[in-house]
């Protein structure tokens, strides 16, 4: 169960748990919002779906349908990802006495809240809705351990399962034959520099220190093109941020697009400025095609990219440190191929997908064989 219906981190977590557990052990309902490209992979993979109106305004009605959902299908483990899915997806199975409840927190983003009563508020939230769960999942080490910290819940319930890719949907050698067509379709030309990032359009993301970085990387690489990818609330806003600095020349908003992972492989160089972190996917999916990766040296990322040896670790908040990281790699193509391919090799077998599903269905079947 997740609230929205688009294709972030936790929906491809998801996404990949509902695709890959073993069907002779589990059978497989999905919950979200309706409409978007995860209900459409859903039913492309013929995976059973249930509409569910979710809000950020409390209501009644959400619940109720919920556990009309949980008691008419009979669900045996309920698991909720994100916040809202989490509030009332507990809630509801506690009402209808679920017997197994796991949760996972795809990053703790209320920790980063700038409003301090409304952080405690979350964090006090958090904690009541842990104690109806049997289990909280961490995606990274760093958040379990700030997990701990505000005692989100009690240390025998909280486990680490790191997030992990289908590396064969994220192979270069697949792609190489659509490089030069691509780069036409995008009216693009083949000897300028491409940097760019993949990511949802939040404050979570420091798209604008991206911008800031771009306008340094363009008086060295004037023909420089930096592609993002991705949408969210900050569109308008950042389109704004990018006229006000006078940089729209070298900077593509694309919005969302389905051949993210083609538009990927196109980069030179591909660009995490993100503020805080759970655990990235799309660090795993850029060094599964062997690119060079700078990123901000934050939580959730150090436990992917280990410094200047499968990428580059840049300050947060720092567009001049961001700047001369990318433009470091963009004037060194021996060092930037050095280090993509080495995150090419040891990045995506600590990260797999069959490691996570196998994870996270053994602790499925160890909270079941409990009750």
């Amino acid at each position: 169960m997740i609230d929205r219906p688009f294709l972030g981190g936790g929906q491809i977590n998801l996404l990949s748990l509902a695709k890959n557990l073993n069907r002779e052990k589990f059978e497989v309902f999905v919950c979200s919002r309706d409409g978007g490209p995860l209900v459409d992979e859903l039913k492309r993979n013929n995976i059973v779906f249930f509409p569910v109106p979710f809000s950020k305004r409390i209501g009644a009605k959400i619940v109720k349908g919920i556990v009309s959902i949980l008691e008419g299908n009979r669900i045996d483990i309920l698991h909720t990802h994100g916040g809202v899915a989490g509030f009332y997806g507990r809630w509801a199975a506690r009402k209808c006495r679920t017997p197994v409840i796991v949760h996972t927190l795809h990053g703790i983003h209320y920790l980063h809240y700038r409003n301090f009563l409304l952080k405690h508020f979350f964090v006090l939230l958090e904690r009541y809705f842990s104690r109806f769960a049997n289990a909280v999942i961490f995606v990274s080490e760093a958040d379990r351990k700030k997990g701990k910290k505000f005692k989100l819940a009690s240390e025998e319930k909280m486990y680490t399962i790191k997030n992990g890719i289908d590396v064969a949907a994220f192979r270069a050698e697949n792609m190489m034959n659509i490089r030069a067509d691509k780069i036409r379709e995008l009216g693009l030309e083949s000897f300028q520099p491409i940097v760019g990032t993949v990511a949802r359009l939040h404050r979570q993301k420091g798209i604008p220190f991206l911008l800031r970085a771009t306008k340094r990387i363009s008086k060295v690489f004037p023909r420089i093109k930096i592609l993002i990818i991705g949408g969210g609330p900050l569109d308008k806003k950042l389109e704004r941020l990018t006229n006000r600095l006078g940089v729209k020349e070298w900077v593509w908003f694309m919005g969302e697009r389905k051949d993210a992972a083609e538009l990927l492989f196109l980069l030179d160089v591909f660009v995490l400025p993100s503020l805080w972190e759970g655990l990235p996917y799309v660090l795993m999916e850029a060094s599964a095609l062997g690119k060079p990766i700078v990123a901000t040296d934050v939580d959730g990322v150090r436990e992917v990219i280990e410094n200047r040896k499968t990428g580059i670790l840049a300050p947060a908040r720092n567009p001049e440190k961001l700047a001369e990281a990318v433009i470091g790699l963009l004037r060194n193509k021996d060092f930037a191929s050095q280090i993509g391919e080495s995150a090419k090799e040891s990045i995506p077998p600590k990260f797999s997908l069959a490691r996570m599903a196998e994870e996270t269905q053994n602790l499925y079947l160890k909270l079941y064989q409990r009750i």
